[in-house]
């Protein structure tokens, strides 16, 4: 059985979209909006816990939520009107799920490999670069991302969007610069930077140890605390006439050395 919304003044469906618009509620309530069904399966694949699924039937019927593979009880079935309301694209499959929001701490964190490779990423700011970043960690199955002093919400809505999904497939801390390089030293983990300064290129480096590859934003880059405690500082060698690249292809181009240097290293 389900419950029919026609109204955008019903007062969950305000609820709903305040969530949708405003970080400080997703913080606050410790829910957030989720839109369209590959993002949401993956998201229960991730053990997100689904509190209720909101769909519009002439575009997502009823039966498909069986294929969603979730025990979620609390269904809605919304109008036109109420779903172009809380859905956040243009071209969209009509189905919405209210989701309960993970913590993310650095003591959450657990690694399945003696030698784990994490992306860290300094205080980024557009969902866009977030996203691709997000999209890259998971096509290397990197062990963690760890995101300091973020700028943005990790469930903005266009954070959910650039990244398909992949927000919820990795395994993702949040933390203070600080406590992140603590962390990381507790661990054992080398702490490679990428830096304009005192830096070698990303391909002599030795990624097969524990290792944590560092990127700050295109603007301001890294400061100082992360090159201070840095274990080397690395730069991708550029061969035009500027002299960085947009941070997510400069992060996959170290990630995926890395991974070539492991993959090399198990098979040979």
């Amino acid at each position: 059985m389900h419950k029919q919304i026609s109204s955008t003044q019903n007062p969950f469906i305000k609820q709903l979209f305040t969530l949708k618009e405003k970080s400080r509620n997703r913080k606050k309530d410790g829910k957030f909006l989720i839109e369209g069904a590959r993002e949401i399966a993956l998201a229960i694949q991730g053990n997100y816990e689904i509190d209720s699924l909101l769909f519009q039937p002439e575009l997502f019927p009823e039966h498909q939520l069986e294929g969603l593979n979730t025990s979620c009880s609390k269904l809605f079935e919304v109008s036109k009107e109420v779903y172009q309301k809380l859905a956040h694209r243009e071209t969209t499959e009509g189905v919405i799920a209210l989701v309960n929001s993970k913590g993310h701490t650095l003591e959450a964190l657990r690694f399945k490999n003696e030698n784990p490779l994490i992306l860290v990423a300094e205080a980024p700011e557009k969902p866009g670069n977030i996203g691709a970043l997000l999209r890259t960690a998971d096509a290397a199955n990197l062990d963690a991302v760890i995101i300091a002093n973020p700028k943005t919400d990790l469930y903005n809505p266009n954070i959910i969007r650039s990244s398909v999904g992949c927000v919820f497939t990795n395994q993702i801390a949040i933390g203070e610069t600080s406590d992140i390089i603590r962390f990381l030293h507790q661990k054992g983990i080398n702490i490679y930077c990428a830096a304009l300064t005192a830096a070698s290129n990303y391909h002599t480096q030795d990624y097969k140890q524990a290792t944590a590859i560092v990127v700050g934003t295109e603007a301001t880059g890294l400061n100082d605390e992360w090159l201070e405690n840095s274990t080397q500082n690395i730069i991708i060698p550029m061969q035009g006439e500027i002299d960085s690249m947009n941070v997510s292809v400069a992060a996959a181009i170290i990630i995926f050395e890395a991974k070539r240097q492991r993959d090399f290293n198990q098979f040979n």
